[in-house]
């Protein structure tokens, strides 16, 4: 049985931001701004039903989806664009498919202990974030 995610997690650390981003033509002075941002992450987990909130002083991004069922998700806030996005379990491991104009595009989310964790890709730049569990 897959882990319940829900709960409340602080920013820790984040690996190859400007990369990622890069990857998906993000504009230079957006790529400094985020790099800078330090977001929560809010997940409530209730059954195959899940909505995670990114949460920064800039602005929330939310997604409200039901595991292995495709849906629209629209980016504009992040890119500007719209993608077929499916959200599954492998194993431990929440992942996340984003098929659009951009190849290899998704993410995973897995715990480690009281860490949650995030791997970002977009073409070939792998973007990781650690996040710590507060409630």
């Amino acid at each position: 049985m897959p882990p319940n995610l829900t709960g409340y997690y602080r920013f820790v650390s984040q690996e190859n931001m400007d990369s990622y981003l890069r990857a998906l033509d993000i504009n230079v002075v957006l790529r400094k701004l985020v790099c800078l941002l330090k977001p929560d992450k809010e997940i409530i987990h209730t059954g195959d039903h899940m909505v995670i909130r990114t949460i920064t002083s800039l602005r929330d991004y939310v997604m409200d989806f039901d595991l292995g069922v495709q849906f629209e998700e629209d980016l504009g806030p992040v890119d500007g664009r719209k993608c077929q996005t499916t959200v599954s379990w492998e194993g431990d491991q929440l992942v996340c498919e984003q098929l659009g104009e951009k190849r290899n595009r998704g993410w995973r989310h897995w715990l480690e202990g009281d860490k949650l964790h995030l791997r970002m890709t977009a073409e070939d730049e792998i973007c990781v974030q650690v996040f710590q569990k507060v409630k």
